[in-house]
C-alpha cells in the first residue's frame, strides 16, 4: 500500500483510469490504486492521452476538492467535486470523489464471490463549521471491489473514487449523513488508496477548535471544556450506552454532552470534576431551553486529561489512534491553570472509609478483594482502602463458594473491609469486575444497619439510577488519585508481615548488651517541635489533602520504621548534588586495598621524603610519604592493607591511603576513605578541593509510618534527624553508645511487640515537598524542627 505524497499531482482520465489496467500502480484486475504509482501513471497519461482532457487536483492541498469539468476523449465529462456536489442522478458519471475513511463495516460475503461491503466517507478538509449533514456519505461496494477494499482499505485512509453510481439514501434522517449514496460495482468503479496521517512528507492534520460560547444549532465541531459534572455509562433502551457530561471553558458557558455508543470503551474516561477533555466531531443541538448541548456524530472521539495543575498531560483515548500535538498540550495545561484559579468546582467528595458517618452519601475509592453474586439484581462488593470505619462494618452472609477473591488479605481485618450491595442497573459493570482492580464509588450511601442482637452496624449501599453521577469505573493503577490509596494498602500489607524474632534487634555491629536495665516510661509527647510556626494541629488525612509546598503540625503515633537494622540508616551524603551513598563494608573496602598493593612498586614524589615500614607480610614494604612544606599534617600511606592502615592512624592522624599509577602517587578509588583520623574515616567523591576529593559528610536517613485516627502518613527524617536523636551522625558512625542511643529511642518510639494503644504520641512538624520522578511531580513529607525528648528512667 502506497504512503508517499510527496509533490504528487493527481491528474488522470478518470474514466480511461478506470479500463486501463497496464499502468504502474494497478495489479491485473485490480480496482483499488495506491498513490505512491502515481508519478508512473502520470508519464504514461500524459503520453497517451489527447490534450484537453486532463483534471488535475493537488492531494497536498488543504482546500478539498474544486467541482471542474473537462472534456474528455470521447466527448463526455469527468467532474472533480465536493460532497455538497452529489445530486441524485441514476445514471452513471464520469465523477470522482475525495475523502477520509471514518467508518469502515465488515466484509458480507452472500455466495461465493459475491460481497457486499459498506464504508462511510467524509470531507477532507478541517472540521470547523463544516455545513451538517453533507460532511460524510454512505458509500456500498459489492462483488471483488467489496473484497479487495475490505483487505487493502484501512480506516483513516484519504481516498479518491470514481466510476460509481449515485442513489437516494433510505437511511438519512436515522444517521444524519448526506441524502445520498454512492454505490461501486463493475469494470468502471475505482477506488485510488493513500494514508495522510503516515505520510513523512505531508504535515499532520490541524483540529480547529470552536469556543463553547460559539457553537450553533447545526456545527459540527472540535471543542475543548473542563468537566464540572459527569455520569457514567448507562445503558439505554435501545443498544447504545449513554454517558452525560456538563462542561464549560473559559468563555465561562456551560454546555451538556449526551454521548452514545455501543461499546464501553469509545466512552471518555472521566474520573472526577475537573478533568480536561476534548471532544472530536460533535454536533450542537438546541434544546427546548434555548441552552446548546453537543451529542457525537460520525467519527466522534475523545481524550481526557487529568486536571490537577502539575500532573502528567496523559491522553486517556477513546480510540487507539488519535493526534495530540503541542498545541494540545498547551491547552490542557492553560485550561488547569484557569481551572484553578476560578475556584468553580465543587469541593471532593471522596471520603475514606475511617471518615464516613452514617447517612451520608460519598465518593469511595478502594480497591476489589471478593465480589459474589446475590440475586440478579444485587452483587456484593468486599473493598478497602486501608483505613479502618470508626463504625462496627456489617458483614453480609455469603457462601463461601459464592465468594469469588480472597479477604484474608491481613490479619486484624475488623472494621477494614467493607461489604457494599451494588442494585440494578450497576449490576451489569459489577459482575465485570476483577478482584484486585482499583474501584471509584461514586454517590455510595452509608447507613447504620439495626441488628436484633448486636448494636447497630454500618452498611453500604450503591443504589440503582445514575442521579448525582451515581456508578462505578476502574481506575487504572498508574492514577494520581491512586497514591495514597496505594501507599495506605502497602503498609496494612507490611505491617501484617513483619517478623518481629531476633533479628529486630540486630543493629549497627553488635547489639546493644545495657539495653536490658532500662525501664521504658511512656508518656506523651516521647517528642515535641522545635519550631515558631503558630499552626493548629492537623490529621495526617488533612496533610496529605493539601498541595505542597506547606508546612504542618500533627500529633500522631510511629507505626513502624525502615531500615529495621539501624546500621543501614547511616548514609553518606554529597552536599553538592544531595546524592546518598551506602557505607561500604569493611570487606569490599580491604579488597580494594589488597588490589592496589604491587610489591616493591612504589612512586618517589619530589615534593615528599620518603620512608618504609615492615608490612604484616614478610619482604613486603609499606611506604610512608611525608610532605616537606605545605600539608605536613597528612602521611601518605602507600602498599598498605585496610587493617595496617586502621593500626598506623591509632598512632598517627590524618592518614591518607594512596597507590602507585604509571609511577606517579595518585588518591585510591573514591569507593573507600580518602582520609583517616584515628577511628573516623572520611570518603569522598568526585574532584573538588586540593585534595582531588569532594568530602561527604555523615548523614541519617530513616522512613517513619505515622498513624492517627484519620490515617496513615509516610515521612522521612533526613535533614534534622541528628537533631531528632540528639546525636552526630559522624560522631555515631564510630561511637557505640551512641548506637545504642538511637537504639533506645526507636525502641521507645516503637517498642517491639507492642499495640498502638501502647506506643507513645509524638507532636511533629510535618514539611510537604514535591520530587520528580518519571515525568511526575509526587508529593513527599519530612519531619523537621522536632527531636525526642528526655525519658525517664532508673
Amino acid at each position: 500500500m502506497g504512503r508517499r505524497l510527496s509533490e504528487i499531482c493527481f491528474i488522470g482520465i478518470l474514466s480511461w483510469c478506470c479500463s486501463s489496467r497496464e499502468c504502474e500502480g494497478a495489479t491485473e484486475k485490480s480496482s483499488i490504486w495506491h498513490l505512491d504509482k502515481v508519478p508512473g501513471i502520470i508519464c504514461q497519461l500524459l503520453s497517451l492521452s489527447p490534450p484537453g482532457c486532463l483534471v488535475g487536483y493537488n492531494l497536498m492541498s488543504n482546500e478539498g476538492l474544486r467541482t471542474e469539468f473537462h472534456p474528455s476523449g470521447n466527448g463526455s465529462y469527468i467532474l472533480n467535486g465536493t460532497l455538497t456536489s452529489v445530486m441524485m442522478n441514476t445514471e452513471e458519471l464520469d465523477q470522482c470523489q475525495h475523502g477520509k475513511v471514518i467508518q469502515k463495516g465488515p466484509l458480507v460475503s452472500l455466495d461465493e464471490d459475491s460481497y457486499v461491503l459498506k464504508a462511510v466517507i467524509q470531507e477532507h478538509r478541517l472540521q470547523h463549521d463544516l455545513p451538517p449533514g453533507l460532511t460524510a456519505i454512505n458509500v456500498f461496494f459489492s462483488g471483488g471491489l467489496a473484497k479487495e477494499f475490505s483487505e487493502t482499505v484501512q480506516q483513516e485512509d484519504v481516498v479518491v473514487l470514481t466510476g460509481f453510481v449515485v442513489s437516494r439514501s433510505p437511511t438519512t434522517i436515522k444517521d444524519g449523513l448526506h441524502s445520498c449514496n454512492l454505490q461501486l460495482a463493475g469494470g468502471e468503479a475505482c477506488v485510488y488508496v493513500s494514508d495522510i496521517s503516515l505520510s513523512t512528507s505531508n504535515p499532520k492534520p490541524k483540529y480547529n477548535y470552536t469556543a463553547l460560547k460559539d457553537l450553533k444549532p447545526g456545527m459540527i465541531v472540535n471543542i475543548y471544556g473542563v468537566v464540572t459534572f459527569f455520569k457514567q455509562p448507562f445503558r439505554t433502551k435501545g443498544t447504545d450506552y449513554c454517558s452525560t457530561l456538563k462542561i464549560t471553558d473559559e468563555s465561562n458557558v456551560k454546555i451538556g454532552c449526551s454521548i452514545f455508543s455501543e461499546k464501553l470503551e469509545e466512552h471518555p474516561k472521566v474520573f472526577k470534576n475537573g478533568d480536561i477533555i476534548r471532544l472530536h466531531r460533535v454536533k450542537a443541538t438546541q434544546l427546548f431551553n434555548s441552552c446548546v448541548n453537543v451529542v457525537t456524530s460520525l467519527g466522534f472521539s475523545a481524550l481526557t486529561f487529568e486536571g490537577t495543575v502539575g500532573s502528567p498531560v496523559v491522553p486517556r483515548a477513546t480510540s487507539r489512534n488519535f493526534y495530540f500535538s503541542e498545541q494540545d498540550r498547551q491547552t490542557v495545561e492553560k485550561l488547569r491553570q484557569w481551572t484553578a484559579s476560578q475556584g468553580l468546582l465543587p469541593p471532593l467528595s471522596t471520603m475514606q472509609l475511617a471518615h464516613v458517618q452514617p447517612s451520608t452519601y460519598f465518593d469511595l475509592t478502594c480497591q476489589l478483594l471478593a465480589k459474589a453474586k446475590v440475586d440478579s439484581s444485587c452483587t456484593l462488593l468486599k473493598v478497602w482502602d486501608g483505613t479502618r470505619c470508626a463504625h462496627p462494618l456489617l458483614k453480609v452472609s455469603i457462601q463461601p463458594e459464592a465468594l469469588e477473591g480472597n479477604v484474608d488479605v491481613t490479619k486484624g481485618t475488623d472494621n477494614l473491609v467493607a461489604d457494599i450491595l451494588v442494585y440494578d442497573n450497576h449490576v451489569e459493570v459489577a459482575q465485570e469486575l476483577k478482584p484486585g482492580v482499583y474501584l471509584r464509588i461514586y454517590n455510595l450511601h452509608a447507613i447504620l444497619q439495626p441488628t436484633p442482637t448486636t448494636p447497630r452496624h454500618m452498611c453500604f449501599h450503591l443504589h440503582g439510577g445514575t442521579s448525582y453521577g451515581r456508578g462505578l469505573c476502574v481506575l487504572p493503577s498508574n492514577s494520581p488519585d491512586l497514591q495514597q490509596l496505594q501507599s495506605n494498602l502497602e503498609l496494612l500489607t507490611a505491617s501484617s508481615e513483619m517478623n518481629l524474632d531476633d533479628s529486630f534487634m540486630d543493629v549497627w555491629s553488635t547489639p546493644p548488651e545495657n539495653l536490658g536495665h532500662w525501664r521504658f516510661t511512656f508518656f506523651s509527647p516521647a517528642a515535641v517541635r522545635t519550631c515558631g510556626h503558630a499552626l493548629e494541629q492537623a490529621p495526617l488525612s488533612c496533610v496529605k489533602s493539601f498541595a505542597p509546598p506547606r508546612v504542618f503540625h500533627v500529633r500522631a503515633q510511629l507505626h513502624r520504621f525502615q531500615p529495621q537494622r539501624l546500621y543501614q540508616a547511616l548514609k553518606l551524603h554529597c552536599p553538592r548534588c544531595r546524592a546518598l551513598f551506602d557505607i561500604p563494608d569493611d570487606e569490599t573496602i580491604a579488597s580494594v586495598f589488597q588490589e592496589a598493593i604491587h610489591g616493591e612498586d612504589f612512586s618517589s614524589p619530589a615534593w615528599a621524603l620518603t620512608g618504609f615500614l615492615d608490612s604484616t607480610s614478610r619482604g613486603r614494604k609499606i611506604a610512608v610519604h611525608l610532605p616537606k612544606g605545605e600539608r605536613e599534617e597528612l602521611v601518605f600511606l602507600e602498599g598498605a592493607t585496610l587493617e595496617e592502615v586502621c593500626r598506623i592512624s591509632q598512632n598517627l592522624q590524618n592518614i591518607v591511603p594512596v597507590k602507585s599509577y604509571e609511577g606517579r602517587m595518585v588518591c585510591m578509588d573514591l569507593s573507600v576513605p580518602f582520609l583517616f583520623q584515628g577511628a573516623t574515616r572520611h570518603y569522598g567523591s568526585v574532584p573538588f578541593i586540593s585534595l582531588g576529593v569532594q568530602p561527604l559528610h555523615y548523614a541519617l536517613l530513616m522512613k517513619l509510618y505515622l498513624e492517627d485516627s484519620s490515617g496513615f502518613l509516610e515521612a522521612v527524617l533526613w535533614e534534622d534527624a541528628e537533631k531528632f536523636f540528639r546525636v552526630s551522625a559522624a560522631d555515631a558512625a564510630v561511637s557505640q553508645e551512641l548506637q545504642d542511643k538511637i537504639q533506645w529511642v526507636m525502641d521507645r518510639l516503637c517498642p517491639p511487640g507492642s499495640t498502638m494503644a501502647e506506643r507513645p504520641w509524638l507532636e511533629l512538624c510535618i514539611e510537604a515537598y514535591t520530587v520528580e520522578e518519571g515525568g511526575r511531580s509526587i508529593a513527599c513529607y519530612q519531619v523537621f524542627n522536632t527531636e525526642t525528648t528526655d525519658p525517664h528512667m532508673e
